[in-house]
C-alpha cells in the first residue's frame, strides 16, 4: 500500500466489519468508516474541489475529524489542520496561508469562523459539524449527498496528504507538507516499532490537529485495528475507557503521565489489557518514568519525531529502572532510530561528530516531509542535500542511544560555556518535592546569560530556592546550576505537550 486511500480500501474488504473507530456513543466499522470517506469526498468533489484541493478543519477531537482525515485520503485532496486553541488573528494567518476551498468546522467556532469570512475569499464551502448557521451547510447533509460509490478520482503516491503547522515556537506556524508515500511508510514503520496487530486498540486524547493526532491511528489502521477517540484528555475518563474498551495502547506526554499517576482512582481500574504506553514530544523526567513502571508496570516505551519526521524508539523491553548502571542510563535517552531513519550527530559545519560528542541532530528517511508550504526560506534552512536539521541537540552513546540535551534555539551560554537545559532541568526533577520544571537563560551583565530556573512543586510537598540550587549542585556541575528559582502553579505548554519557553522566557527574562 503507497498511499492511505489504499489502507482504507483494503480494511473494508479484508477486517469488513471490525470496529475501526469509537467516539462517545458511535462504532464505526472499517467498512462503515470507508463508505463514508467515499461520500464525503464525493459530495466534495461534487462541489468543485479536485485533487490536492485543500480541506481545513476546524475542530476538537470528534468522529468527524476523522472521518474528513479519511475523505480527503480516499480523493487526494490535502487536509490542513488548524489549532483550535489559536487566537482569530492566529487562524486566519492559517487559513491565508493555507488556501482551502472548504474549511470544516465545530459549531462552538461559528462566530469566529464568521468573524473571518470576509478576508478568506478562497473558501468556497463552509461545512458545519453541528447546528450549522445560515451560511453554512451541515456535516452530515454534505455526507448525506454524496455517492456511495466515491468520487471518480482517487489519492497517487506523490500527492501531498496532510498540510500540518508547527507550534510556532520560534515564529510564524510553518505549514509541514508530507506525501501518502511518506505517510504510508511511517504508518509501517511505527506499526513495526509499536508492536501492532490487528487486535490493538489504540485510545486516541490527544489533539487530531497535530501529527501523534493521526500518526497511531493510521499504524493501528496499516493492520485493521482499532482507535477510541476522546474529545480531550480527561484522566479519570482515561482509565474508565481503558478498562471498558480494552485499550492496549495509548499515548502520553510529561504532564499526562504526571495526571494519570496523581489520579485518586488510579489503582481502583483494571489497567491489564494495556501493552504499551508511548512516552514521546518531550523527554519524561527519569524520575517520572520509574514512578509510571512502579505503578503500571513495565509497559512504557519512548519515541522521538516530529511533524516532519520520524525518528528514534525505546522498547520497553530495554526501559529498565532496576537493571544495570547502563540500563538505567538509558531511561533518559530516546532510543535507537527507528527502521528506515538515518541519523547524525553534526557540527556547526555539518560535520559528523565522535560518539559521546553534543551536536544537532539531523534525520534522512522516506517518511520525512517534503517542504515548507509557501516558505522556501524555511525548506532551504531545514533541508540539507536530504538530510532534515531537526534543531535539537545531543548525543550518541557507544551503543548508538540518542540522548537529546536541548533545542539549538534554547541552549544557554554562561561565561563562554554551553548549559543545556535538559541536564539541568534532569537534575531539579530528580529532587521529591519537584513534579515540573523548565530551565531558561536570562540576561545577565557578567556573564551573558545565566540558568533560571521555572519548578512546580508536588501537591503537599515545599522547599526553597536555596535548597534546590544546593540539591543541584551534588548532581551536576556548578557553573550549571540555577542562579535563581521561580515557583509557579503550572508550566505553559504548546498543544503538543512540550513546554513552550518563548512564553517563560518572555515572563521571566526581566
Amino acid at each position: 500500500m503507497r498511499t492511505l486511500g489504499e489502507m482504507i480500501e483494503r480494511n473494508a474488504r479484508l477486517h469488513a466489519d471490525q470496529t475501526a473507530l469509537v467516539y462517545a456513543e458511535r462504532r464505526l466499522t472499517h467498512s462503515q468508516l470507508a463508505e463514508r470517506a467515499r461520500r464525503f469526498s464525493g459530495a466534495l468533489y461534487d462541489r468543485g474541489l479536485r485533487r490536492q484541493d485543500r480541506v481545513a478543519i476546524l475542530a476538537m477531537n470528534c468522529a468527524e475529524y476523522y472521518e474528513s482525515y479519511r475523505a480527503c485520503e480516499w480523493a487526494g485532496f490535502i487536509l490542513a489542520t488548524v489549532n483550535f486553541r489559536l487566537a482569530p488573528a492566529e487562524i486566519l494567518y492559517i487559513l491565508e496561508d493555507a488556501a482551502p476551498k472548504a474549511l470544516v468546522f465545530e459549531a462552538q467556532y461559528a462566530d469566529v469562523v464568521d468573524g473571518l469570512r470576509s478576508q478568506l475569499p478562497e473558501i468556497e464551502h463552509y461545512i458545519c459539524i453541528g447546528d450549522a448557521p445560515d451560511w453554512a451547510v451541515s456535516f452530515e447533509a454534505i455526507m448525506e449527498a454524496g455517492q456511495v460509490e466515491g468520487p471518480p478520482i482517487r489519492s497517487n503516491p506523490e500527492d501531498y496528504a496532510y498540510l500540518m503547522y508547527t507550534s510556532g515556537t520560534t515564529g510564524r506556524p510553518k505549514g509541514v507538507v508530507r506525501t501518502h508515500d511518506a505517510m504510508c511508510k511511517s504508518a509501517s514503520y511505527c506499526t513495526l516499532v509499536s508492536e501492532f496487530s490487528g487486535r490493538t486498540r489504540v485510545l486516541q486524547t490527544t489533539p487530531a490537529f497535530h501529527v501523534g493526532g493521526i500518526g497511531f491511528v493510521n499504524s493501528a489502521a496499516w493492520v485493521g485495528g482499532t482507535t477510541v477517540v476522546h474529545r480531550n484528555f480527561e484522566p479519570k475518563r482515561m482509565l474508565e475507557t481503558i478498562e471498558k474498551e480494552g485499550i492496549t495502547f495509548t499515548f502520553m506526554v510529561a504532564a499526562m503521565l504526571q495526571a494519570v499517576l496523581d489520579e485518586p482512582e488510579l489503582l481502583s481500574h483494571d489497567l491489564s489489557t494495556v501493552e504499551n504506553i508511548v512516552t514521546a514530544a518531550a523527554p519524561v523526567p527519569p524520575p517520572l518514568l520509574v514512578r509510571g513502571i512502579e505503578v503500571l508496570g513495565p509497559v512504557f516505551s519512548v519515541q522521538y519525531g516530529m511533524t516532519e519526521s520520524n525518528g528514534c524508539w525505546l522498547p520497553a523491553h530495554e526501559v529498565k529502572p532496576r537493571g544495570t548502571p547502563e540500563e538505567i542510563r538509558r531511561l533518559a535517552s530516546v532510543g535507537r532510530p527507528c527502521p528506515g531513519i538515518q541519523l547524525r550527530i553534526v557540527d556547526d559545519h555539518g560535520n559528523d561528530l565522535p560518539r559521546g560528542l553534543t551536536g544537532e541532530v539531523w534525520l534522512r528517511s522516506e517518511t520525512q516531509f517534503s517542504f515548507y508550504w509557501n516558505n522556501t526560506a524555511a525548506t532551504v534552512e531545514a533541508l540539507r542535500d536530504g538530510w532534515y536539521r531537526s534543531g535539537d541537540m545531543g548525543y550518541q552513546d557507544k551503543d548508538g542511544y540518542i540522548f537529546l540535551v536541548d533545542r539549538k534555539k534554547d541552549m544557554i551560554i554562561s561565561g563562554g560555556e554551553n548549559i543545556y537545559s535538559r541536564e539541568v532541568e534532569d537534575a531539579l526533577a530528580a529532587h521529591p518535592a519537584v513534579v515540573d520544571v523548565a530551565v531558561i537563560g536570562v540576561p545577565d551583565e557578567k556573564w551573558g546569560e545565566c540558568v533560571k530556573a521555572i519548578v512546580v512543586l508536588r501537591r503537599g510537598q515545599q522547599t526553597s530556592e536555596a535548597e534546590l540550587i544546593g540539591f543541584c549542585r551534588t548532581l551536576i556541575a556548578n557553573y550549571k546550576c540555577p542562579k535563581a528559582i521561580e515557583f509557579v502553579d503550572e508550566l505553559p505548554r504548546l498543544p503538543t505537550g512540550k513546554i513552550s519557553k518563548v512564553m517563560l522566557r518572555k515572563q521571566f527574562s526581566q
